[in-house]
């Protein structure tokens, strides 16, 4: 396993969305060995719990929780500062909650790590719009004007003058995130979709390749890896994709 392998691999974000543990306890046997980010999402954190962060940790995986945080400053402040606690390396916030509410999540950060040497700073990032969401759905049902790649840079802009690292976003922004906001500033994209595969409930999706060559800083695959005949090499492919990019 080769440096410039290791390092694609940690680019890919494998979204272990499934009801239960055991489930993505045989998916991690599937994928072992392959130094990928996990990510734990609200179905599985609310069936598994902090536990099963733990585990990850455990087994040497770099955790992304994706709980997407949206409240008022003070409880965010809280949330953030027990989910730094908890040892992930990255987890996420609305960006639609405001700065004073992403600023309130970095504090947490904050006072977990100040009661705390040991622990690692994580990641902190934003939501900026899902990749679910349409235009007519921002403008007729959310009630935001303009394009999606407008209200996407805008909030990637207002993320970082949070502070915050970076933002989850579509691929197809990446690159006018990096041109607003800066080649540093985190771009973690979902909606991936390899060539033919299906494109479920997402709208705007890339594949591997199109992603990493539009400036994605990771990839967040979920699907066409669990729900793959073959996990590992579904996974494998997909970083060969990134890595050909």
């Amino acid at each position: 396993m080769n440096e410039q392998y290791k390092e694609m691999a940690g680019r890919l974000i494998v979204a272990l969305d499934y009801p239960d543990a055991n489930q993505a306890m045989n998916l991690l046997q599937e994928l072992e060995g392959i130094p990928c980010y996990m990510k734990v999402g609200m179905q599985l954190y609310y069936a598994a719990g902090p536990d099963f962060v733990r585990e990850l940790k455990t087994r040497g995986y770099k955790v992304f929780l994706d709980l997407k945080m949206h409240d008022i400053p003070n409880t965010v402040k809280g949330g953030a500062e027990s989910i730094t606690r908890l040892g992930v390396d990255m987890f996420n916030v609305h960006a639609a909650g405001g700065k004073d509410m992403m600023k309130a999540a970095l504090a947490g950060v904050d006072k977990a790590l100040q009661s705390n040497s040991s622990l690692q700073k994580p990641l902190v990032i934003a939501v900026t719009q899902l990749t679910s969401t349409a235009q007519d759905v921002l403008n007729q049902e959310i009630g935001i004007p303009g394009s999606v790649k407008d209200a996407v840079i805008r909030y990637a802009e207002l993320t970082k003058s949070a502070g915050l690292d970076g933002v989850v976003a579509s691929a197809q922004e990446s690159a006018d995130i990096v041109n607003a906001c800066g080649k540093d500033f985190v771009t973690v994209t979902p909606g991936i979709r390899p060539a033919g595969s299906d494109q479920g409930d997402q709208k705007r999706v890339l594949t591997p390749g199109e992603a990493i060559r539009n400036g994605s800083s990771y990839i967040v695959v979920g699907r066409p890896i669990t729900g793959a005949e073959k996990p590992r090499a579904a996974a494998e492919q997909i970083i060969k994709e990134m890595l050909e990019a």
